[in-house]
């Protein structure tokens, strides 16, 4: 496993090296100044009451002071929440109060964000830092920080993330692992992100494109740099200027997910060609399903540098492929890193290969929902595998290929069908950009299938293009799993790492069935 080194070790060998850039701001630290400032944040939380098993939760953008903060929680004991920073004052409030957060950091970018999430109500929380200038009732993090020594804290121990789940299929849950005192690692590394499936070494230059409150930017940022890795961060995602970036730092690595690849081939060929991304040793993707037309190309542009892996914010188990087998098993997210994958039906039992199921690991990694018992136990079965609702099959070789999430499945006259399939049919359309396949309420059915699609070209949207787009789905698929009825919408609602709200698409169908009812 990939031994833990912190910043302060890399310090002791490169203190002169960058460890974090901000693209935008140009602005940029080394890992002495790094070390120096994990240690005085180390200090604030100390100093302010916050010992170990505390919650602390930020809500900042891609900039240096999520590193000090999340590397001071690393080693002092502390459970970080990263919020979603794109989320209402009322949803923060949600996730504050229910993770139990005693702190709250920000930047002055979200100033009256945060004055609204006092109004919400947050009673358990009683140190509010601000990054820049703080408003009325927060404190400034630079005067908090600077005030406290560069020496480390005395009680140093093992924090970690607490994340919580996008809340694609419900109210987002906080997941951990139950606490207790430990030293420092000497080995951090969990499978999803060992940065040695990639083929990665020291010192390498990482772009970060995604926001780090998501589980798998900060989990890489965190384990790359424990290598010496100099990160990259985008504020925002924009598919030429991560080509700028990539030439401008000579960037070894980046993680991406589907749309940031979908939005980099719609780029003119003549526009990608004219950087030179020649110093890319690994792109990564997950967080997705990615069309095969899409990852096919990237390959075809790129060279077989690309590697994908599936696993989730609990990471119950972890599988990696890379361009060379999935040239050899396309539409595969790999085999199993960790334990063995079980395929099983509803009732626990073991399916054939080549049968969808519940996708359950072997493993040891024993994983908790906050404040929700009961959805802990249903995640794990009695021999101890754990599944986080996907479903999917295994092929001769060990293959996972994965056909949708159990939550997703659509009833329609009895038939069980799995959305991603039509989805994945559709999605390789030339005049679709995005789509998604849900089950809406149907008298004689229960549910039938629709497609909702955000068309390349707005102009063609229209009865015409979606008889096409139901032929060509017919033609692919059998019947039963195809739409019966296409809706076209200018853009769908996604999450920052590419997940479909699907809830709230199907939510809207079912509200609007409830009203035609009554009318």
């Amino acid at each position: 496993m990939w031994s833990t080194v912190y910043p302060v070790d890399i310090a002791r060998e490169h203190p002169e090296r960058i460890a974090m850039i901000e693209a935008e701001t140009g602005a940029s630290i080394t890992y002495a100044a790094l070390a120096a400032r994990v240690n005085q944040v180390g200090h604030v939380f100390r100093a302010h009451g916050l010992g170990p098993g505390s919650h602390v939760a930020i809500v900042i953008d891609n900039v240096i002071a999520f590193a000090e903060i999340s590397w001071a929680a690393h080693m002092s004991g502390i459970l970080l929440t990263p919020v979603n920073n794109r989320l209402t004052a009322a949803e923060i409030g949600y996730i504050v109060n229910d993770s139990g957060a005693e702190a709250v950091i920000s930047t002055s970018a979200y100033a009256e964000t945060m004055q609204r999430l006092d109004a919400e109500g947050v009673p358990n929380v009683r140190l509010r830092l601000m990054v820049g200038e703080p408003v009325e009732g927060w404190a400034s993090y630079e005067v908090e920080r600077d005030r406290q020594s560069t020496d480390p804290i005395a009680d140093q121990c093992r924090g970690g993330f607490m994340h919580y789940s996008s809340g694609t299929t419900g109210q987002p849950k906080g997941i951990t692992q139950a606490f207790t005192v430990e030293p420092l690692y000497e080995d951090n590394s969990i499978a999803m992100a060992d940065p040695r499936h990639a083929g990665l070494g020291e010192l390498e230059t990482v772009l970060v494109p995604g926001p780090l409150f998501h589980s798998a930017p900060s989990w890489w940022m965190y384990f790359l740099m424990s290598s010496g890795a100099t990160i990259v961060l985008m504020q925002g995602y924009d598919p030429e200027k991560a080509l700028q970036l990539i030439e401008r730092h000579q960037v070894t690595f980046v993680q991406f997910v589907p749309t940031h690849m979908v939005r980099l081939l719609r780029l003119p060929h003549e526009c990608r060609q004219g950087y030179d991304v020649s110093s890319l040793k690994s792109v990564v993707h997950a967080a997705a399903p990615c069309p095969v037309e899409v990852k096919r190309t990237m390959i075809d542009w790129l060279g077989p540098i690309l590697h994908e892996y599936y696993s989730s914010t609990e990471c119950p188990g972890t599988t990696w492929i890379n361009s060379a087998e999935w040239l050899t098993h396309q539409g595969s997210v790999g085999r199993s890193v960790t334990g063995a994958i079980h395929i099983l039906d509803d009732d626990g039992n073991e399916l054939p290969l080549g049968e969808p199921g519940l996708v359950y690991f072997e493993t040891s990694w024993k994983f908790e929902y906050h404040n929700d018992p009961d959805k802990t136990r249903e995640a794990f079965t009695q021999e101890g595998y754990a599944t986080t609702g996907d479903v999917g099959y295994l092929d001769q070789e060990g293959y996972l290929y994965l056909t949708d999430r159990k939550s997703h499945m659509i009833i329609s006259g009895g038939m069980n069908i799995y959305p991603q399939e039509a989805e994945n049919v559709l999605a390789a359309h030339a005049d679709v950009a995005d789509v998604a396949v849900i089950g809406v309420p149907n008298p004689d059915m229960g549910e039938e299938v629709k497609a909702i699609v955000q068309p390349v070209d707005w102009s063609r949207a229209g009865d015409e293009l979606a008889a096409e787009l139901m032929a060509h789905c017919r033609s692919r698929i059998a019947g039963y799993k195809c739409p019966r009825t296409i809706e076209f919408r200018r853009e769908l609602p996604r999450t920052e790492s590419g997940k479909l709200f699907k809830r709230l698409l199907r939510d809207e169908f079912a509200e609007a069935a409830r009203t035609a009812a009554t009318l």
